[in-house]
């Protein structure tokens, strides 16, 4: 990054953390060592990364200059001053995707005989193919629109594709307004494969806008096209309810997400041939900034090419496949009430599968011993066995309770139509405790054994959603350990109840005891390093943020406690700066599996002891948010977690990127020494990686 923080800032500004995050994903396309498609997945994750940082965090800094103009962020600068470094290193980030698409991939994909056909190269049997698709599957359903007094410039749907038409000529009212606006239906494909023997390749694909740019002339009969040229609106998408007003989340919500898609414009993204005063015309239309525009030189939503490697069958081309594996303890024991009876049971995701938990809780639904069933809803998809499992054990007369997160962002729909299926079956939802959204990943169930109840519990770190887990590493822990069970179902009463939170025995919950037990926890290793003792911490998760958390860490440091964080995305705070964090190492994992859990380590003394949680060290998550972070106990299943989620990404010399103080990442490559990537060691650890 360009931007260098003064030296008596110490905390690194979140929204370049997230350029700089998305360069290390971008980094992963440009590695030659990946498979040629999956290489063109990261450059698609990168724009759907672009997308939600425009939609979420620009228009939260827009929202800012316009209310609080002159208010500092935590790093010391203006929500005027983050935009314009944010929107330099924007710019230049989407010309390195895009020069790396157009000069790399592109050629690259035509090597291996998959084809984007431009429409300067089209025989005339493919223009001929080409113009037959145009009259039969878009001609039907197009709408132009000619702007006019009485056709005033169209409401167009968030991150959907368009096109503005420069035209000459008089209608056949009479009317020349010069301009036109065609908006492509969503339901239209973005990219349309050709049929082998036309296009003369294996995979021969032509872009949704090359056919409209060749035939646009047809949809203004009589007048001359001088010029079609795409562009793509960016909104704010973040749904905001008045805690004064709502009186029924759920009715609140489903009237704010009807206008998501028509929020205010936050990015305009525009074909770099379109002409200076087309490109003028849209920015005034939107109310944009000339910092707002992103010429591109490709197409406008690179997100769509992520369904190009499912069209395309070359498993040479794709990461070897793997089986999940399961625990030892499962791999013999179907019942699994008696295999967690028998001791705590980990499953560590994506290496190991998912599919006990969905049988986990079929099995309750089943069970004629089962009487209650409770779970917490985040993400969940809107295609869910475990969903379909919870409604079965409704209609089989079980106390299910669901508490469902409607405000988990651009899952609000999916959740919404959850809860009315549930409802409808007999299950009690609830939506948690309104102004703190409920992140805690819990299943409680309640079976009755030898006369008396007990509880089992699933507890992890990720969401229930079984795609997810084929991709996120994340830790799951099945227990009836009587503490962590009973603080479960404590925080179950508190989210459908009222009361007051009491303590807990094993759990650390926020908005209430997390962070100051993470604090205590920092204390005590800087008591043990100012003792002469040994003090280490180790900390994994998603994201660091939040000030009181890296106060106490700068001081843990000063102190000489030896911190190693692990942290995938954006880190505000700055390692290695001398008498402050010379003793705090912060690396990233970028890989195959997006690095999700969150792990605590704390040496003390030689306890050694581990967390596991849901929520990241951000101010969100630790005041805002409701969730957990529950205790290894058992000692070979801690040892597990040491030795699966924190020694190897440590020494990773593969797919890490340390973290220096200024805020930039450099990859971390031994030369010479032998290649150690942590995933693919849990790979050939717990799953069993296929040949192709």
């Amino acid at each position: 990054m360009t931007y260098k923080p003064a030296d008596n800032q110490l905390l690194l500004n979140r929204e370049l953390g997230l350029l700089e995050f998305n360069r290390r994903v971008l980094a992963q396309a440009e590695d030659d060592s990946n498979p040629l498609l999956e290489r063109l997945k990261f450059i698609c994750i990168v724009s759907s990364n672009l997308d939600e940082f425009f939609e979420v965090r620009i228009a939260w800094l827009k929202e800012s200059m316009r209310h609080n103009p002159t208010r500092l962020l935590p790093e010391g600068l203006t929500a005027q001053q983050v935009s314009e470094l944010v929107a330099r290193e924007a710019h230049d980030l989407v010309e390195r995707q895009y020069r790396l698409l157009r000069e790399v991939m592109f050629p690259a994909l035509a090597q291996e005989g998959i084809h984007f056909f431009r429409r300067s190269v089209w025989n005339d049997t493919q223009r001929e193919w080409v113009r037959d698709f145009f009259f039969r599957e878009l001609m039907p359903i197009l709408t132009p629109i000619g702007l006019d007094p009485s056709h005033p410039f169209p409401r167009l749907l968030n991150k959907s594709l368009n096109f503005i038409v420069e035209l000459e000529g008089r209608d056949a009212f009479g009317r020349n307004s010069g301009i036109a606006i065609v908006q492509a239906p969503r339901v239209l494909p973005r990219f349309v494969k050709m049929p082998k023997e036309i296009s003369g390749v294996d995979h021969g694909f032509v872009f949704l806008s090359s056919i409209l740019h060749a035939h646009v002339d047809e949809l203004f009969m009589g007048m001359n096209a001088l010029g079609c040229y795409q562009f793509r609106l960016t909104r704010d998408s973040d749904l905001s309810v008045d805690d004064d007003e709502v009186k029924d989340l759920r009715a609140a919500l489903e009237g704010e997400l009807s206008q998501r898609p028509f929020g205010d414009a936050v990015r305009l993204e525009v074909a770099d041939n379109c002409p200076k005063h087309l490109q003028d015309f849209l920015r005034e239309q939107f109310g944009l900034e000339e910092m707002d525009i992103f010429r591109v030189n490709g197409p406008v939503n690179l997100v769509r090419l992520m369904q190009v490697p499912d069209q395309v069958d070359r498993p040479d081309l794709k990461f070897a496949p793997f089986f999940p594996g399961l625990p030892p303890e499962l791999k013999k024991q179907t019942d699994l009430f008696a295999a967690i009876r028998h001791g705590d049971v980990l499953l560590h995701h994506p290496y190991q599968s998912f599919t006990p938990v969905v049988d986990l809780l079929l099995q309750a639904a089943r069970d004629p011993h089962v009487v209650a069933i409770k779970m917490t809803v985040y993400r969940t998809g809107s295609e869910s066995a475990l969903m379909d499992a919870l409604l079965e054990a409704a209609v089989r007369g079980k106390e299910v309770t669901v508490v469902v997160e409607l405000m988990a962002r651009f899952d609000e729909e999916a959740n919404i139509n959850w809860a009315a299926k549930l409802e409808r079956a007999g299950a009690h939802v609830v939506y948690g405790v309104y102004g703190y959204k409920t992140h805690a990943k819990m299943l409680l169930i309640v079976r009755r054994e030898e006369g008396r109840l007990r509880r089992y519990a699933h507890v992890g770190t990720g969401n229930y959603h079984p795609r997810t887990a084929k991709l996120y590493t994340d830790f799951g822990l099945m227990t009836v350990d009587e503490d962590i069970t009973g603080d479960v179902n404590d925080v179950f009463m508190q989210l459908t109840g009222l009361g007051q939170a009491g303590d807990h025995q094993a759990l650390w919950q926020s908005p209430f005891t997390l962070q100051p037990s993470l604090v205590r926890a920092i204390e005590r290793e800087i008591t043990h390093a100012k003792a002469g003792k040994k003090a280490i911490i180790i900390a994994k998760m998603n994201a660091l943020l939040e000030p009181s958390i890296i106060d106490r860490l700068y001081e843990a440091s000063s102190a000489g406690v030896t911190i190693h964080l692990i942290v995938r995305g954006v880190c505000a705070l700055r390692p290695g700066l001398p008498g402050i964090s010379e003793n705090i190492k912060v690396r990233s994992i970028i890989g195959r599996f997006l690095e999700h859990h969150r792990v605590f380590y704390f040496f003390n003394d030689g306890a050694e002891d581990v967390y596991l949680s849901s929520a990241d060290w951000m101010g969100r998550n630790l005041f805002r948010r409701i969730e957990i972070a529950f205790p290894v106990k058992n000692p070979k299943i801690k040892r597990r977690v040491i030795r699966e989620s924190l020694r190897p990404f440590l020494v990773d010399n593969t797919q890490a990127w340390e973290m220096q103080s200024d805020g930039r990442y450099r990859r971390k490559v031994t030369r010479g020494s032998k290649a150690r990537s942590a995933q693919q060691m849990m790979l050939a650890e717990l799953g069993s990686q296929l040949t192709v």
